[in-house]
């Protein structure tokens, strides 16, 4: 996957509703003093890091990841969080907005249920640097004015727990209104799991037409009608796909049920958990292709393969033909199915 992608404009929007001048902060990080203005603004995670590195030093501030967050005006967001803030509920605002990320970031955002906890955690993917606490303030921070946003209430976590040592931990319990453990094994935010089935006061249907891929909508349709085990399968692959393949035992445990019992269900169908894999990776692969903001290496990581030629050689399989020239083809001839 390629390791560079846009700063958002909320970035800078947050910057400036904090106070903070964009022009200091592009010369304290070392990136070019042209980066703002060259229309670009393409950053590797690195650089991303040292963006942040530098707010955090300008600002002096140990708040200002949940103050940026904070103050960010909703006009700027970017149009995949705009859709996510008018989602149906929160569930379906998670996953929208981890989608979003995993494509436009170079960032995973982990969503697990158990245990009637829903427990988020970020990985900035293809670095080995430290990630800055602001930044992981920030993004705890948005996740939880979006689920207040939405919600029209004051939404809490259940708990969050920081690898930080404690640095203002009353401020921080103040604005989550919960237990902020600190020193923990790792970043993460909970919520309860029953808090992500809460409504969206803000949904749109209408706007979620305009603003997200017509594939949701599908999948929806799809995930009430088809009760079959193949079906099932099809309904949570297409909702996991991305970064990794997942396996048997993953799509089992998402569907309530043994792996060799699921094994059992799709064997009774004629068919097998490779093949259902491989059928959904084609189908996504060709609503992938033409989208204009997807490299051919998001594709394939978006499709869990470990890397583009991977992808290339699955796709002439299916197509007799490349990605490139598949794409190509359809470019001039829009109207081909």
């Amino acid at each position: 996957m390629n390791n560079t992608f846009k700063v958002p404009a909320a970035f800078l929007s947050g910057l400036k509703a904090v106070g903070l001048d964009p022009a200091m902060v592009l010369r304290k990080s070392g990136l070019p003093l042209n980066l703002w203005s060259s229309g670009k603004s393409m950053v590797t995670t690195e650089q991303w890091f040292d963006l942040w590195n530098a707010v955090s030093t300008l600002s002096g501030d140990p708040m200002i990841g949940q103050k940026i967050a904070r103050q960010t005006p909703p006009e700027h967001f970017h149009p995949a969080r705009i859709a996510a803030q008018h989602a149906r509920n929160f569930r379906d605002a998670l996953h929208r907005i981890a989608r979003y990320k995993l494509v436009c970031c170079c960032e995973q955002m982990r969503i697990t249920e158990t245990k009637g906890e829903c427990r988020l955690e970020f990985d900035w993917i293809l670095t080995q640097a430290h990630t800055p606490l602001a930044l992981i303030d920030s993004a705890f921070v948005s996740l939880v004015e979006m689920g207040r946003q939405g919600t029209k209430s004051q939404l809490r976590p259940f708990r969050v727990e920081l690898k930080r040592k404690p640095n203002h931990p009353e401020e921080h319990e103040i604005y989550y209104g919960c237990h902020v453990k600190f020193n923990a094994r790792r970043d993460l935010i909970v919520f309860r799991a029953i808090d992500l089935d809460l409504p969206f006061a803000t949904y749109n249907a209408e706007l979620l037409e305009m603003l997200s891929p017509g594939v949701d909508q599908a999948l929806a349709v799809q995930e009430q009608r088809d009760s079959t085990a193949a079906g099932q399968i099809r309904w949570v692959l297409r909702r996991h796909l991305g970064g990794r393949q997942p396996d048997i035992s993953d799509v089992a445990k998402e569907l309530g049920m043994s792996s060799r019992t699921l094994q059992r269900r799709i064997a009774d169908e004629g068919t097998n958990f490779r093949q259902i894999l491989n059928q959904e990776r084609w189908e996504l692969a060709k609503y992938y292709l033409p989208q204009p903001s997807l490299e051919l290496n998001e594709v394939a990581y978006l499709l869990g393969y470990e890397n583009p030629n991977s992808f290339i050689r699955a796709f002439r399989e299916w197509e007799g033909t490349t990605p490139g020239e598949w794409k190509s083809a359809r470019q001039r001839s829009p109207s081909s199915s």
